[in-house]
């Protein structure tokens, strides 16, 4: 019997977040699941910690700036604790539009926040909650990290094996080698928007990242979706009050990509100011002629040569465990209390 490959649409989101607004944003995510869905998209995705907004506080002023604007209470008051009616709303609303979704978090757990990406099913069910492996530059100062077991692939009934990765886990080689060991498909690399920080500081531009995207469908013959977020002009207004971080950010920043698995872009790309979702329709069979030329993780791989060494244990701070027993002194007293 011949192989079924999957064909259905997808939609890249690239709009700007409720900054700080936990509510307001889920608000705005559901607008978007089902706007996605009347289109007869299967699958949509968010940029990174879409909600509730990228911390673009972290690369603007001093830390004792942040606390005293109020910007470390409010990001960690309006992250998404997964276990919480704010997560339910959210759950529920894909499972009654019935498309899969991936949606960009700051993840609250505890007292401490990760840069998480919910994939959540048609059926409203969690397929993972990733987190980001490790958190780049100043991000080490507000998220902790994720662990191996995070850099996995999922299959997903009608829409094949899925998995995400954030940001600048896409210049990281040997984790994007896991992922494509595991046969993804489709990908998500979810990105912030950018800043003005790209004519003096390219890696951290559009362009640079957009590439990075690229070569992530290049390598991995997979179909890649890359969301991005907008610096909206309320958030410029509540960032940048001095002249020098005005110079820092600006209103736009939005590059949402889709690629397909030979590298080439799928759709035009949006104003960098504009929101809006871009949307294409994929053919899972188009991987197999990508393959066929280079597999990097399969034929076109040299084992002999180079190996990856992956632990994908999930991370335990605790352990519980017992004192061993002395066997002749547990045995005499089972047969005390059988007496």
């Amino acid at each position: 019997m011949p192989l079924v490959h999957p064909k259905y649409k997808v939609a890249v989101v690239q709009a700007a977040p409720v900054w700080l607004d936990l509510d307001a944003g889920i608000d705005k995510t559901i607008e978007l699941i089902n706007e996605a869905a009347g289109n007869g998209a299967r699958l949509i995705s968010f940029p990174e910690t879409w909600l509730p907004g990228y911390p673009w506080h972290i690369w603007m002023g001093a830390h004792a700036w942040q606390v005293s604007r109020g910007f470390v209470q409010r990001y960690f008051d309006n992250s998404l604790d997964y276990d919480s009616p704010e997560a339910l709303r959210l759950s529920t609303a894909v499972r009654q539009a019935g498309i899969t979704a991936v949606i960009g978090v700051s993840e609250r757990s505890g007292s401490s926040l990760y840069m998480g990406q919910w994939i959540i099913g048609a059926d409203g069910r969690t397929i993972a909650a990733r987190r980001k492996l490790r958190p780049t530059h100043v991000e080490r100062a507000v998220f902790g990290e994720g662990d191996g077991s995070d850099l996995a692939v999922h299959q997903v009934e009608g829409l094949g094996r899925i998995g995400a990765l954030c940001c600048w886990e896409h210049l990281q080689p040997l984790s994007k080698y896991a992922m494509y060991a595991q046969n993804e498909q489709v990908h998500v690399a979810a990105w912030p928007s950018f800043s003005n920080y790209e004519p003096f500081a390219p890696a951290l531009g559009s362009e640079v990242n957009n590439a990075a995207s690229r070569i992530y469908a290049v390598e991995g013959s997979c179909f890649v979706l890359a969301p991005c977020a907008v610096v909206s002009k309320a958030m410029i207004d509540e960032l940048c009050d001095t002249p020098e971080k005005h110079e820092l950010n600006h209103v736009g920043g939005g590059h949402a990509v889709i690629y397909g698995p030979d590298g080439s872009a799928l759709v035009p790309k949006l104003p960098e100011d504009s929101e809006g979702i871009l949307y294409a329709d994929i053919d899972l069979a188009t991987i197999v002629m990508a393959k066929n030329a280079a597999d990097p993780a399969g034929h076109y791989s040299r084992p002999d040569v180079t190996r990856l060494l992956i632990n994908k244990t999930r991370m335990q701070r605790v352990e519980a465990f017992a004192l061993p027993i002395d066997r002749s002194e547990n045995d005499d007293l089972a047969h005390r209390e059988e007496m």
